[in-house]
């Protein structure tokens, strides 16, 4: 059960532990199962920058690999938290995790919901959580450029992604599920992490007062985030083949 492999787990502390992590997850999960479709995703965006950028493609490896086990772990507390304290759950990710059992919506929107959710809400936190743990700054050195090569490699991979999710092109999808086109096709997962810099970048000066207002900036941008979750996660009518 999804229960018993995220409940006992502990935080990941590897790259090797965040893979096994979400193979484990993908295993317990009915194939119908929302979340599955965009944890699926995410294995093959993580596999997609592994395989295409090694740690001697950063200038700083160390930045950049403490950035993707906070961005993921995050991602692994929101799942946790839907079995253990959903009124903790953030309003980003309860778009997806409370529709994970819908009918009437295509993997692929499962999928755009759930990055949506782990790009807009959870990257800005986490680019911001890294920084102070290695207490740097958005700004300094190579960060920026480091992110920036992230989103070089996701730019050539994502319609593959996409189609490896929905097992066709969007236009063939699209025939099954009237009106998805409309739907998902304004959403672009560099767009999202190029916005998600600039949200840090502001959250990161608003840590430095000692004032509500950092946690009120994610709560907002928690909520937008929300809002675009469930703009994506709308019924449409499956034709039958």
């Amino acid at each position: 059960m999804l229960e018993a492999s995220v409940l006992t787990a502990p935080a990941i502390g590897s790259s090797d532990e965040l893979a096994a992590r979400l193979a484990a997850i993908q295993t317990v999960l009915p194939a119908n199962d929302g979340l599955a479709w965009f944890n699926r995703m995410y294995q093959l965006v993580a596999n997609s920058v592994s395989d295409n950028l090694g740690a001697s493609a950063f200038a700083d490896p160390a930045w950049i690999s403490r950035l993707d086990l906070v961005f993921g772990n995050l991602y692994l507390d929101a799942v946790r938290n839907s079995v253990l304290a959903p009124d903790k759950v953030p309003r980003a990710w309860a778009a997806l995790l409370e529709q994970r059992s819908q009918t009437g919506i295509a993997p692929l929107q499962f999928a755009l919901a759930g990055m949506n959710a782990h790009i807009n809400r959870d990257l800005p936190v986490a680019v911001v959580t890294t920084c102070t743990q290695l207490g740097t700054s958005p700004d300094a050195g190579s960060h920026h450029a480091d992110f920036w090569r992230v989103n070089g490699v996701l730019a050539q991979v994502e319609p593959a992604i996409r189609v490896l999710v929905e097992g066709q092109p969007l236009e063939e999808a699209d025939r099954i599920f009237p009106g998805l086109q409309d739907v998902v096709g304004n959403f672009n997962i560099v767009k999202a992490r190029e916005t998600a810099w600039v949200n840090a970048e502001t959250l990161w000066v608003l840590t430095r007062f000692a004032t509500p207002s950092a946690a009120v900036y994610v709560d907002g941008v928690d909520h937008l985030a929300g809002f675009a979750g469930r703009g994506l996660l709308v019924r449409l009518n499956r034709v039958s083949s």
